[in-house]
């Protein structure tokens, strides 16, 4: 194993199915609910990431979408050992994936402990960070955008 220091650059992959998200429960620290996340490799893509996560997260293969923005948010100091240069910030790609139903993931145990497809209200009131919680909603509202364009706006 590599003790090379982690990149500060990280995917989120909001997963969702009609009128749900899929949100993730973290082993440690306990009680964090999350979306789809983790650090891109050395030498690999945004979009390489997140395929990569979603498989390792959920068993799903699968390709997301890139949502096209990033958020960047402060590291926190007990981790910015674990970072290139002992960053002190982060910036996260926003992907999409979408189903057409809400089926179980399989978790892997040592990562996640608990899943749960929401109601987008839920899920805002649920997620832990900030930023997953902004790209919960634009995940929505490009969602309702591409219904809209498509005649389908009325669900």
């Amino acid at each position: 194993m590599s003790t090379r220091p982690r990149r500060a650059e990280s995917v989120l992959v909001v997963v969702a199915a009609p009128q749900r998200f899929l949100l993730l429960r973290r082993c440690q620290p306990a009680n964090f609910w999350q979306s789809v996340t983790g650090a891109l490799e050395w030498g690999e893509t945004p979009h390489a990431a997140a395929r990569r996560e979603l498989k390792e997260e959920t068993g799903w293969d699968g390709d997301p979408r890139d949502l096209q923005f990033c958020f960047r948010f402060p590291i926190v100091p007990p981790w910015t050992a674990r970072y290139q240069f002992r960053d002190k910030t982060n910036l996260e790609h926003v992907f999409a994936f979408h189903l057409s139903s809400a089926i179980p993931p399989v978790l892997n145990p040592e990562e996640h402990c608990e899943f749960a497809w929401l109601p987008l209200d839920e899920a805002l009131r649920r997620v832990s960070s900030e930023t997953n919680r902004r790209a919960i909603l634009a995940c929505s509202a490009a969602d309702e955008a591409m219904r809209q364009e498509s005649g389908n706006g009325s669900d």
